[in-house]
Order: structure tokens, then C-alpha cells, then sequence
């Protein structure tokens, strides 16, 4: 049975991904269709994605706080819901609560990061594949082997993405450090350019050490930014 994987967004994309990987784990006969995967070279995207979505009986969608009102996955869940019966329509909310849901998405019974609620999933995507599916005594069998391996790769994009938000804090910060001591530099510039002394000439000499440090630290700034973005 094929299991069309609607995502938006980088975030959106990696849990895709996930589920792409560990559906057929469970239930042997599942097909997941992942765009930025199953495409072929040379298609046109727009006509395979449309025949995907047609062919497709049941479908998921992966929700994120980032990609809830993206018009892609608004389109894609459209284009399931007339395809196919509601019921076979999941949105997947990945570190999104369901009263955070609003839009064409609230219409389809969501499914949570939670072993108890995939596990209705799996039993709902079995139910779908009709006489392809599996007993209930081996879906659930399956489901307890497979499952800490969908909660370990879902909890480890959390966590990166927890480390990701805590890095971005801390390079805000630490260039908010140095906007300042740049715009306290420039005030002693002009207090001494308007107030002049006999001890000018150190002055400018502690002035110009403060700088010296305060460039260095923007290129480390800088040097770590490359890097990260390689």
C-alpha cells in the first residue's frame, strides 16, 4: 500500500524521512513516497506528485510549528482529502501541540509524539492495506521492536534542534557584546576628539588596544559562523 509523506521545511523534511525509513519495519507492504526521495531524475515533479497523491491510500502529514500555514502542505493535504477518505489523512505533530492547530489541517484526526498514539497509527495504516496487512497479534509484536527506533531518532532531531535554538542564543548574544563595546569605543572616541589632553598620545594608545580586541573577536565570530555553515 502506498503512504504518501506530505513535508514543508527542513525540520518537516527529517521526520519525513524517518517515517520513510521505518514504516515497511512495521508492516512489511507499506510503500512511503517521499518527494525529495522517490522522484525520478528527468520527471516532471509536479506530474509524478500528482499521480503519487492520487494512487496514494492513505496519507501523513508532517506538522511543525514552522511549516503549520505553509500553502505546501495546505495543498498536498487538500489534494489527500479529496482523494481519499478523511479517515486515512494523518497530520504527524512533531513538538507542536494539537490546540496550536488551526487551518484547513484541524479537519484530520492528528497523531502525536507518543508511543500509545503511533501505535493507533500503525493499527489505522494496517486497517488500510486490507487483506496485505498483518494479525494484530504480529502488527503489535512488530510495533514493540521497532518503536524505540522511531523514538530515538525523533527525540535526537529534537534534541538537535534544542542545541541548534541554544547556539543561536548564545552567537546573539555574544554579537550583542560586541555592538556594544563597538558603540562605547566610538562615545571615548568622541569624548577625547572634543576634550583633548596632555595624555592624548595614551589615549589613543589604550583606545586602539581595546579595538585590537574587539576585532579579533569578531573574526573568531566570524570563523565560527563559517564553519558551522560548511
Amino acid at each position: 500500500m502506498k503512504v504518501f509523506i506530505s513535508w514543508s521545511g527542513n525540520k518537516s523534511h527529517k521526520v519525513a524521512m524517518i517515517f520513510r525509513e521505518w514504516l515497511p519495519s512495521v508492516i512489511q507492504s507499506l510503500e512511503p513516497y517521499v518527494s525529495s526521495e522517490d522522484i525520478d531524475k528527468g520527471a516532471r515533479w509536479s506530474s509524478d506528485i500528482a499521480k503519487e497523491l492520487e494512487d496514494s491510500t492513505f496519507g501523513i502529514l508532517c506538522v511543525t510549528k514552522d511549516n503549520l500555514h505553509a500553502p505546501w502542505l495546505s495543498f498536498e493535504a487538500g489534494a489527500l482529502s479529496k482523494t481519499m477518505d478523511k479517515s486515512f489523512v494523518t497530520p504527524f505533530l512533531f513538538d507542536i501541540k494539537r490546540s496550536e492547530v488551526n487551518g484547513p489541517i484541524l479537519q484530520f484526526q492528528s497523531t502525536v509524539f507518543e508511543k500509545e498514539d503511533i501505535k493507533k497509527l500503525i493499527h489505522t495504516l494496517n486497517k488500510a492495506c486490507g487483506e496485505s496487512g498483518i494479525s494484530e497479534t504480529m502488527l503489535d509484536k512488530a510495533f514493540e521492536v521497532w518503536y524505540p527506533t522511531l523514538e530515538g531518532e525523533l527525540n535526537s532531531l529534537r534534541e538537535c534542534d534544542e542545541n541548534n535554538l541554544e547556539k543561536n542564543v548564545q552567537e546573539e548574544n555574544h554579537s550583542t557584546e560586541i555592538i556594544e563595546e563597538i558603540l562605547e569605543l566610538s562615545r571615548d572616541n568622541q569624548k577625547l576628539l572634543r576634550n583633548p589632553s596632555t595624555k592624548l598620545n595614551d589615549s589613543i594608545d589604550e583606545l586602539k588596544e581595546r579595538l585590537d580586541v574587539t576585532l579579533s573577536k569578531i573574526e573568531r565570530n566570524i570563523g565560527v559562523q563559517g564553519v558551522q555553515t560548511r
